[in-house]
């Protein structure tokens, strides 16, 4: 099992709205056939596991991250497959909580004849695949911010320069997440101070980039921006709250998604965060800037933070990670815990964990 969680890993950030999920098949203590979700959901594990398996794949079992679907969609089920295999026996790690399947493709295989343990290593399942398990129970995406900071907390110095404050290694690092991510978000502030390309140009997984999005209340974003030129060789969605005409950024390949208001005029994160499930993301990567960041931890939408710290000072004047939100006393503080603190080359990157 622990071999198909990592086969699963390789599809974060390239199958949504699917899950990633990886299988193992084995026989007389063989692995004979490998496979994990292909890119844009399809095929699934299972089917890409059973191919390489061939006729070794009767009497067999396997080992498989996810419950295995059980409805017909653009493929049949994998219950379907594992079954015409002659698949003796399959252990998942967890059940899928997809109202399509959420316990039909255990009882499919055990009515076929086909015997079903499940369990193993579930937490680590659940882990792996956060963000759909998110999008099914919630309707939400799994939020992760991503900041890059000097010690005392500060993304750029106060006439906004940001380039550069930790080094290439953790940058690369910031770039690994990017890949693993559905979408990742910035605040058009950030967009047109920046002009970031927001994409990963690691080599060889440079096809990995998520989906570009831009919180722009009112339309802002200036059709010169590096993200509308590129917006036909990498997906760009505007979510706005303005009225008008959008005509000059969808000819240039921009998805324009209207979203609601809130009280002070700016986009609703929650709203925002509705959206994008309804257009299947299940991980949502936030890069900034300060009033974006605060918008998500305000709401109570962040589940990971990813902590780029560098070892220099900026003092007062620099402009903070996280914009005011109005915490009135320490209590009302969004709180997390840490789970893993690694150097990156000069810098060091921290890694919490909301709290329950």
């Amino acid at each position: 099992m622990r071999a198909a969680l990592v086969l699963a890993r390789r599809g974060l950030g390239a199958v949504w709205p699917n899950p990633a999920v990886g299988c193992v098949i084995v026989k007389d203590d063989r692995v004979v056939g490998r496979g994990w979700t292909q890119p844009g959901g399809r095929p699934h594990a299972e089917t890409e596991a059973l191919g390489r398996a061939g006729s070794a794949a009767a009497g067999a079992t396997a080992y498989v991250t996810l419950e295995p679907c059980n409805h017909f969609g653009k493929t049949p089920p994998c219950t379907l497959a594992l079954l015409d295999a002659g698949v003796a026996r399959v252990v998942t790690a967890m059940e899928d909580p997809d109202p399509r399947t959420d316990g039909g493709g255990h009882a499919k295989l055990r009515s076929g004849g086909i015997e079903v343990h499940t369990g193993v290593l579930r937490d680590e399942a659940a882990a792996l695949n956060a963000g759909f398990l998110s999008r099914v129970k919630t309707g939400r995406p799994l939020v992760t911010l991503k900041t890059a900071t000097t010690l005392d907390g500060k993304i750029a110095a106060r006439e906004g320069a940001s380039r550069w404050i930790t080094g290439s290694e953790a940058r690369a690092r910031g770039h690994m997440l990017r890949a693993s991510h559905d979408a990742i978000m910035v605040g058009v502030g950030t967009a047109i101070a920046d002009a970031p390309s927001l994409t990963c140009r690691i080599p060889g997984i440079e096809d990995r980039s998520p989906v570009r999005v831009v919180v722009d209340s009112q339309l802002r974003l200036p059709l010169e921006s590096p993200l509308v030129a590129t917006a036909r060789k990498t997906p760009t969605w505007i979510l706005t709250a303005a009225d008008g005409d959008t005509q000059d950024w969808t000819d240039r390949g921009v998805e324009i998604v209207r979203v609601s208001a809130g009280a002070d005029g700016r986009v609703d994160m929650a709203s925002s965060l509705d959206a994008l499930s309804a257009r299947g993301i299940t991980r949502l990567l936030v890069e900034g800037g300060g009033a974006l960041a605060a918008s998500c931890l305000k709401a109570d939408f962040v589940e990971t933070v990813y902590w780029f710290r560098a070892s220099g000072v900026m003092g007062a004047d620099g402009i903070g990670a996280v914009a005011g939100y109005g915490i009135a006393v320490p209590d009302e503080m969004a709180r997390f815990s840490r789970v893993d603190m690694l150097p990156v080359g000069e810098d060091v990157m921290e890694i919490y964990a909301r709290r329950d």
